[in-house]
């Protein structure tokens, strides 16, 4: 793998560079302005609306076009089994570890600036609100961000359905597959907007509601920085020693430093794929097991992702002055974290439609949006770098229960053990 250079640090983070730069002028230009500032609203707003008409067609394509490709690998299903249980037990520890850190240290206390609120936020803790939370009556009612959850039910759905199907379904999922494309390229169509839309907003976010708004940010970054520093390390040395002891252990981070500098470097869970493989690889995964989990998990698999969802939810309820406490809270908080990992798009800027998630699903104003947006970019490239790392040490939970406590002992055939093929990839 080649050193990266200045140049090509400078190609990955230009985006994130220039929209931080861009939010930094328009909260300049709102502290000057002060409430004048509010006629620099109507741009921010185009850009909004833009992104909340798209995320309706970008969840069901995209999560409906993945279903149908994954679900054709019969011969691997219970790999694919697996993964997703490890997936989802990574996902929930990653919550809950955030959940213990933003009870302890609350990103936005206080913090007061006046919003309103949204009209009523509940958690999904009857049969009835479960219902509703995840179908409709009405075919046409999906086609609203409000129900989101349903969409997202029928989109798995409407996936297994096209790869049952078999041979027949082979082109409905090809036609998925290019409108997966189209649409991202949609997405970042809009997203060129975002330097002018988003310092737009900040401009009036600024002038109307004071400084207070991005005091708050260094807080929820204090908060946010260590959790993730400390999960990386205690968690994923604890998931390494139960894949495979002592050995597992040094054997895991002896190969993860190569992957995680990529990723913090390129903040891309994509562009980290090749290194995993090869770390992968090195570690002794099987090929079958990390030719599966890894270029999954890099859109599908967001251990960091989970971590800053939970900061963004108990961040925005606490700028709305709203208790982020009790179980049911709690619950709800770490479904929609799950939830947003797994429709993260795997470029940098991808956790604006997790961001979009939280936002359709709990019924905040667009300006929260814009205020998590901000959050987002500032904790993108730690929480990359978990999400990537976590795919490797991920593939040897799963050989691990695939293969026996023994796996790492185990002699893998010469095609099993080849990187040459990935390295030519870096």
């Amino acid at each position: 793998m080649n050193e990266l250079n200045k140049k090509g640090i400078w190609k990955s983070y230009k985006f994130p560079i220039i929209l931080i730069l861009s939010i930094v002028t328009g909260s300049i230009i709102g502290w000057i302005a002060g409430p004048k500032a509010e006629v620099l609203k109507p741009l921010g707003d185009i850009f909004i609306n833009l992104m909340f008409t798209v995320v309706v067609p970008l969840v069901f394509i995209s999560i409906s076009s993945a279903v149908a490709s994954i679900a054709s690998l019969k011969r691997l299903g219970k790999i694919l089994g697996v993964m997703l249980l490890v997936f989802v037990v990574t996902g929930i520890i990653a919550s809950i570890f955030m959940i213990i850190g933003v009870t302890a240290f609350p990103p936005a206390e206080g913090v007061h600036i006046e919003m309103q609120k949204p009209d009523e936020i509940k958690p999904l803790s009857t049969s009835d609100q479960i219902v509703s939370a995840f179908t409709v009556p009405d075919f046409l009612e999906l086609f609203s961000r409000k129900n989101m959850l349903a969409l997202i039910v029928f989109s798995i759905l409407f996936g297994l359905s096209v790869s049952m199907l078999g041979e027949k379904g082979r082109k409905v999922a090809a036609g998925l597959s290019l409108l997966s494309d189209v649409i991202m390229k949609l997405v970042s169509i809009i997203m060129w907007l975002a330097p002018i839309g988003l310092g737009a907003y900040f401009a009036t976010l600024i002038g109307v509601f004071g400084p207070d708004l991005l005091g708050s940010y260094a807080k929820a970054m204090a908060v946010y920085y260590p959790i993730a520093i400390v999960y990386f390390f205690v968690a994923f040395t604890i998931y390494a020693f139960i894949a495979g002891g002592k050995r597992g252990t040094k054997t895991f981070w002896k190969e993860i430093i190569t992957p995680a500098a990529t990723s913090l470097a390129t903040q891309s869970s994509v562009a980290t794929i090749p290194a995993n493989l090869v770390a992968s690889a090195k570690i002794g995964v099987p090929r079958d097991i990390r030719e599966i989990v890894i270029p999954i998990g890099a859109t599908a698999h967001m251990d960091g992702s989970c971590l800053s969802a939970i900061l963004k939810i108990s961040f925005i309820f606490g700028l709305f002055n709203m208790p982020f406490t009790g179980i049911d809270t709690y619950m709800t908080a770490i479904l929609i974290a799950l939830l947003s990992g797994m429709v993260m798009s795997g470029v940098p800027g991808g956790a604006f439609v997790g961001e979009l998630l939280i936002i359709t699903l709990y019924g905040f104003p667009p300006e929260a949006l814009v205020i998590l947006s901000m959050l987002g970019t500032l904790v993108d490239p730690p929480a990359t770098m978990v999400n990537s790392s976590g795919d490797t040490v991920c593939g040897m939970l799963m050989a691990r229960i695939i293969e026996g406590k023994n796996w790492m002992t185990k002699k893998l055939k010469p095609s099993e053990t080849n990187v040459t093929e990935y390295t030519s990839e870096m």
